[in-house]
Order: structure tokens, then sequence, then C-alpha cells
């Protein structure tokens, strides 16, 4: 909402001296978002003065028409002479009123008015658009054209209001009666602690039989309908030029006089309206809900296909109006001076007659409704925005006596003595609340006469002593529970002014033994120079294509959302390697070539038997039943770690040389969160989706005495990389977490230190190439007994030397004792048991035997 500080002052004295950021303090205070304060006219000097087109020449040797004009000035100018002036716009003629802006004049933007030469003719300055003066689009496509009332050599700049200070307000869903002036002058009223004026307070006459026929099918959908008719209206009549600034300034564009008056009362009370050409409704208007299917052509031309739900105005004929939202082409004012404008510029034939009779609608919607039928049609008009958010519908009468007023008085309409309202009975809102309340919930002593004082200056009606009967006023809908009657009293006391109290936890509390894990795999991971990349859980069905997944692959299986934020993303992931592979695409074409992402979260996976779940009660604590069926018909939720690497590992320089990432560092990430929860990972050679089948490593665990497979790392397929768009060569790991918890010790303990030395012992067997490493290790650690300590394979060789389908894989075997220092034969007599027992599971050799 935007609030120009000189309309703001017509409703509340505030003091002379306070600026706009004085105000944006002041309703801060009290809990308004005040963005920014706009200062127009910064910057602008004059002379900028109105002048009469004297004389109009058309310059045409060029190649777009230029005109070179003569304007009467008065005495602005110092001589009084006509000012020589070249304009290129055609949207005036001789005789009319335009704003001139003389040599030595500053603009917005620091554009600085000069005489100069152009087009072989001498320019005194410049007749002005409403872009050039920082007023934005008056909708005229040209300079600006005054009323002729206006005598030449006026200040334009007073005329046209152009120094003057916008306070843009961010309204929150429950202070819808801020999309007003009334209701911001209300809020500004409080933090000064002065009276207002409030614009609703007007003499509206009683309804009556004689007003125009209206009938309410859905007194849900609309609870108040107020018409009010207006006849004689002159069609050439024009917006005077301070309705059409301050509707600029709220950010709106004139259009014509009587929507107009409907958008600057909207505006003013807070009630959106309409107003209909009378001469193009047959019969009764009336509100019902639409018929499925039914067609309509709203104002912006565009033929709608409406809904069962959606709410609608209608006559004889059917829709005039989706009401709440916008009105129908076919009932449109008919704006005659525009006509008048555009026919004159050789634009359109004028054919079209202006509107002389009007009929005003005022009326209160459900807010649901209208949000729905807005967000459905994607129509987020300004009447939608103000009742979806809750309109006081007691501003209906008022806002339609205001809009009568200003027809009669800027049009020469005369107001028939019919009013119409059709109102459904309703009791006002009622709240009881203990007078301690708010100072329970703030923590705060403000006692029950400034509770009362400050409940009443929102508008509420207050009674009792001790326990407060409190009636809400009418355009506070939000104000629904004692909380809410709280809130009010502490904003107004000011936030600022509770005290600042620190939760003290109670001991003995903390982070479970599982967080402190999760907390520690992301700790490993950045250690080891990962980078953590979040990302949405969502993803589309064609990604399983992408990664290579076979048809009946667990993982195709989703949970689909209802309502997704993105149609091309309406499953939830079931793996997190999408959204870490987009995020390495989307930094790779940003010029970021050496990567390491990770991210630990949750995966979706659909349960087997579908369930629907239970609606939990919201006035106690749900029982541990109630909670256990909910969990049950959620999808199971499995914590997943994953890794992706591209580019350079290591970055070389005077140390040495770099290298780049390899499926080994994938692995590794892998161990590392192993090591974190006490595991012992098992990493074997394995074939399985988005992973190079000659480059996949299996990671398995041992759960209860079975071994069982948690994911998989290694290098990507280069159909995958193709397919993603990903660099050459992109490595990834993904595992499952819970299951790793499952099959850790607990707290991982640290290594034992021996006062003994260590006895190294290598050995290097040749085995079939088809042999995996992680076999060939098996068996080593289970042949050498307890005093192996650990066991490394350092090299892996393949040639002519070892023979075709052969491979050489060499160990180092660390042997010590805790109890004493080995001897050569202990540490040799283990050495040869272990390669014995490999001898026997895998056929292995010693090299060189």
């Amino acid at each position: 909402m935007r609030v120009p500080l000189s309309w703001l002052r017509e409703y509340v004295d505030l003091p002379a001296t306070e600026t706009g950021r004085d105000v944006q303090a002041k309703l801060i205070e009290v809990g308004l978002e005040v963005e920014t304060v706009e200062q127009l006219g910064a910057g602008l000097t004059g002379p900028l003065v109105v002048g009469k087109v004297l004389t109009i020449e058309e310059l045409t040797e060029f190649k777009k028409p230029i005109r070179f004009c003569t304007v009467d000035v008065g005495s602005a100018n110092g001589t009084g002479e006509p000012q020589e002036i070249v304009c290129g716009a055609r949207n005036f003629a001789v005789g009319d009123k335009v704003v001139v802006v003389l040599p030595g004049a500053v603009l917005p933007g620091d554009f600085k008015i000069a005489a100069r030469k152009t087009y072989g003719k001498t320019s005194h300055g410049m007749i002005c658009s409403g872009d050039e003066l920082g007023m934005g689009d008056d909708g005229s496509g040209g300079i600006i054209v005054l009323p002729p009332e206006h005598e030449a050599g006026t200040d334009a700049i007073k005329l046209l209001e152009l120094v003057d200070e916008v306070l843009d307000i961010a309204v929150t869903p429950d202070r819808g009666y801020a999309l007003s002036m009334r209701g911001v002058a209300r809020e500004a009223a409080i933090a000064y602690g002065l009276p207002l004026r409030d614009p609703a307070l007007l003499d509206v006459p009683a309804p009556n039989a004689s007003g125009y026929p209206v009938k309410i099918s859905d007194p849900m959908g609309c609870d108040r309908f107020t018409a009010r008719t207006v006849t004689g209206l002159k069609p050439e009549s024009r917006s005077p030029i301070w309705l059409r600034r301050r509707l600029q300034k709220a950010g709106m564009r004139p259009i014509s006089l009587a929507v107009d008056i409907t958008n600057y009362v909207m505006l003013e009370l807070g009630q959106p309206l309409h107003a209909y050409d009378r001469s193009r409704i047959e019969g009764t208007i009336g509100v019902r809900r639409a018929e499925q299917g039914e067609k309509f052509t709203t104002l912006d031309g565009a033929k709608r296909v409406l809904d069962a739900e959606d709410l609608v105005i209608t006559d004889d004929r059917g829709p005039i109006g989706l009401a709440g939202v916008m009105g129908g082409a076919n009932t449109e004012i008919a704006d005659l001076p525009q006509a008048l404008d555009s026919a004159r510029a050789g634009e359109t034939p004028m054919e079209t007659a202006g509107t002389t009779d009007v009929v005003i609608e005022a009326a209160h919607f459900d807010a649901i409704s209208i949000a729905r039928t807005a967000r459905r049609h994607k129509l987020p008009s300004e009447a939608a925005k103000r009742f979806e958010r809750g309109v006081d519908p007691q501003a209906a009468s008022a806002a339609a006596q205001r809009t009568v007023d200003l027809l009669v008085l800027l049009a020469g309409g005369t107001a028939e003595s019919g009013v119409t309202e059709v109102i459904a009975p309703s009791a006002p809102h009622t709240i009881t609340m203990p007078a301690d309340h708010p100072d329970k919930v703030a923590g705060v002593e403000y006692g029950r006469e400034t509770v009362v004082r400050r409940l009443q200056e929102v508008g509420c009606d207050v009674y009792g002593q001790d326990a407060l009967t409190v009636t809400v006023p009418s355009w506070r809908p939000d104000l629904a529970e004692p909380n809410d009657l709280a809130e009010e009293v502490i904003r107004l006391e000011g936030y600022e002014n509770l005290p600042s109290t620190l939760p003290k936890p109670p001991a003995g509390r903390g982070l479970t033994d599982r967080q402190r894990l999760h907390r520690r795999f992301g700790r490993a991971l950045a250690g080891s120079g990962f980078v953590e990349a979040p990302n949405y859980p969502f993803i589309g069905e064609q990604v399983f294509d992408q990664l290579g997944l076979e048809p009946g692959d667990p993982k195709r299986r989703v949970v689909k959302l209802v309502n997704p934020l993105s149609d091309e993303e309406p499953a939830l992931r079931t793996t997190l390697l999408p959204g870490l592979l987009g995020a390495l695409r989307r930094n790779e074409g940003r010029g970021s070539h050496d990567l390491a992402l990770f991210e630990t979260g949750l995966v979706f996976q659909p349960r087997e038997e579908a369930r629907i779940a239970v609606r939990l009660p919201v006035d106690r604590r749900p029982t541990d039943e109630e909670i256990a069926s909910l969990t049950e018909a959620l999808p199971v939720q499995p914590r997943h770690a994953a890794v992706v690497l591209a580019g350079a590992r290591e970055q070389a320089g005077w140390w040495g040389k770099g290298r780049p990432s390899e499926w080994a560092d994938a692995v590794q990430a892998a161990r590392a969160l192993a090591a974190e929860s006490g595991t012992e990972l098992l990493v074997r050679q394995g074939q399985y989706g988005p992973w190079h089948p000659g480059r996949c490593a299996e990671l398995a665990v041992v759960i209860d005495g079975a071994e069982e497979v948690i994911g998989h790392a290694g290098e990507l397929h280069p159909r995958v990389v193709k397919a993603l768009g990903l660099p050459a060569r992109t490595c990834a790991m993904e595992l499952d977490l819970d299951r790793l918890e499952d099959a850790g010790a607990g707290v991982p303990q640290g290594p034992k230190i021996s006062t003994f030395p260590v006895a190294t012992q290598d050995v290097a067997l040749v085995v079939d190439g088809g042999v995996p490493a992680a076999d060939v290790e098996k068996v080593l650690r289970e042949g050498a007994g307890e005093l192996l300590e650990s066991i490394r394979l350092f090299d892996v060789f393949t040639g002519e030397q070892i023979g075709a389908g052969k491979k050489s894989l060499a160990y180092a075997l660390r042997f010590r004792a805790a109890d004493r220092t080995l001897t050569v034969d202990e540490a040799s007599a283990a050495r040869d048991a272990a390669v014995a027992l490999a001898a026997e599971r895998t056929g292995a050799v010693l090299r060189g035997a």
C-alpha cells in the first residue's frame, strides 16, 4: 500500500515538522511494515509552469513528425513573449494547456534544461510528459494536457503536487485494514496520540424500496450488497488533477472519471466498488454461484470459463462481473473524453458515446471464495487483494455514498433517491478475556486500564473488570481470540519495551546421540573438502530415465504431491543425486569448475499399503496411538548422504602437480562417514544405475550378522553425464545413513596406543583379474589372526610379467602384540597363515614364488 504523506495529513493533524522518515518510524513502532519512503520531486526545481499552445508548425523534412510550437507562459520567462519549443508529441492541439519547463530548471534525475538547437530550430524549454516529471504513466501516451481553466504562467509544481513523500507499506495478510488510507490513518493517529477524522463517518440515507432491484441467491458468499444510482453524468467530464495525482502516487493509473472515483474511494476507505453502465444492465442485479463451464468476458478482454465455486454478479442475461475480482466487458463504463482524444489524434474513429447513468455496487464477499477465484483465474486485482484479507462490511454504505457524492460533485450527476441494501443478519464478534491475559503473554504488568485503553484505540468496545468482554470492530476480522487482543496491546505498548529474557533449558537435556552423529557426518564431509548444498526435496519422474535406472527399480516408486510447487517436479525425491547434480551443473555453468558438494537429507519411499492419515485434534494433545497412526500413514523417510565431485580434487602449485577428482574420492567420502559411526564398511565392485559399470563400488555393512548393501560410489556413466549436462568424469556417492547407524557400534572408539613396536610385512599376491581386491583383503585379515593391526592395499599391477588375465595386489600388513614385542618368526608365521588362507580361498599365489 502506497500512502502519500500529503493525503495522510487530511485525516490526522500530524506535526508540520514530521517528515516521511519520522512517520515511518512511528508506524513501524505500532507494527506496520513500512519498507521505504519515496521522495517525489527530489531535485526538481523550476521554472515549471502552465503554458497555452498558440501555434503549431509541422516540420515535415525529418524522418519522424516534429512540431515547432509557440507557447504562452505568461510572465514566467521574464519577457511575456511566447516561448518557442520543439516537440515530437502529437496528443495536443492549438489552444490546449500544457506543462512547460523553461531553461534553468532541473527535472528529476538531474536533467538540466537549457536552450538548444535541434531540427533546425532553437528550443527554449520543453513541453513535458508525465514520465519526464516523475508522475508515471497517466494513460495519455504523450505530454500532459491540462484542463482549460488553469491560467498560463501558473506554477505547475504546486498545481501537479509534484513534491511529496510516499510511504510504501508491506501489508501482511492479517492487516487487511491497512490497505486503505482510513486504516493507515487510524494507526498513525494511535501512534501520535492524535484524533482521527474518519472519512467513513458520512450521512447515509436509509434503504428504501425504490432502489435498483438486487437479488442475493448465496448469502454465505455475499452477506451485504449496496446499490446506488447516479444519473445525468456529463460524458465530457474529466478527473480533476488532485484526483489523478492521488491515484498516481498510490500506484494506480487514471482511466476515466467514474472508474477513477471508485478506485479513489477504495484507496480511501478500503471498500472495493464497481460502477456499471446502467444502460447496459438488463433487469435485476443478482449474486449467485457460476454454472460449471459458464463463459464470461472480463474487463481485461479475456474470455474465461467459470467454475461452480466462482461467485458472479448477474443480470437477466447472465454474468456481468466476477464478484470481488473484476467486472465484465458487457457493462463497462464508456469513456467519452478518451474516445475524443483518440479521434483527435487520428488513432480511432469517434464512435463511442459516453456513459451518463451508472449503478454503483458496494458489496461484502466471502474472503475465502474471492481468494480462490482470484487464484483460479490468475487475476490478482486490487479488489481481490482487499477482499481476501478482510474488508469492513460496515463501510459498504459509506463507500457507496462517498462515490455518489464525488460523481455529483465532479461529473454534474444527480443522485437518485433509491437506496438498495441487502444484508444477511449477523451479530458482532465478542471475545471474553481475563484483564491480565496480555500481562501473562508478554511477561509485563500492563494493568487493566492500559489494556482497556489500547483495545478501545483500535475500535473495540470493552466491558467488565477482572474478565473483559470485548466486542471486535467490523474492520478487524483478524481479532478472533484472546491472544489476538493481547497482541494488539503488546504492539501498541511497543515490542521494543518487552524485556529480553533468554530461555533456560532444564539441566540434563541437549542433543540426542542420533543428532550428534548426524552433525559428525556433516563435519566429516566438510573436513574432507566438501561444501554442503541443500536442495528442495522435489523431483520430476523423467530424471530416473536420465539416471539410467531400470524400469522396475524401487527408486522409481514415488510419493506424488496433490498441489506441487512446480508441475515439472510433482514428486518427492527417492534419491539425493538429482538435486546435487543439478547444483553441480549450475555452478559449472557459472564458472566454478572444481567442485565437491554434499547433502544429507531425507528421501521418501511410499509404503506398500496406502493409508489415509487421521485428522489430529487441535483442542488437546494427540494420544500416542493417534500419533502412531499418523506416522504409519506417512511415507518411509530414511536419511541419506550423497556427494558429487568434478574437476580438480587437488590444485597444482609450487608444491607439485594437482590431480583430478576420481571414483576413489567418492569411495573415501563413504569411508569417512563409516568411520564416524564406528562401522566397518565393505567396499566391493558393483553395478548400479547411474554409475559406470567398471568404476562402481558397492557399499555394504553387516547388520545382525547379514551383509546389506546401503549405497554405491564411483564415476557416473557417460550416458548419464551427457543426459544431465555434467562435466566429464563426474563422480558421486550415496548411502543410507540410517542403516549405517544401525550397523555402527555407537560412539567410535579412539585408537589404542601401544608401547610395543610394530612389525611390518609386505606381500604381493597374483590372482585372477576378476577377483575383487576386497575379497582378498578380507581373507588375509581372517588368516592373519589377532596379531594383525591393519592391512592396506598399496599397489595394483598388471602386465606381461605376471601373465594375461592376472593382476598383482600388494598389501602392507602391520602386526603388533598388546603385551610384548613380536619376533620376526611370529610376524612371518602370521603372514604365512594369511597367504595360505588366501591361496585356499581365492587361488592367490605369491608373486615371484
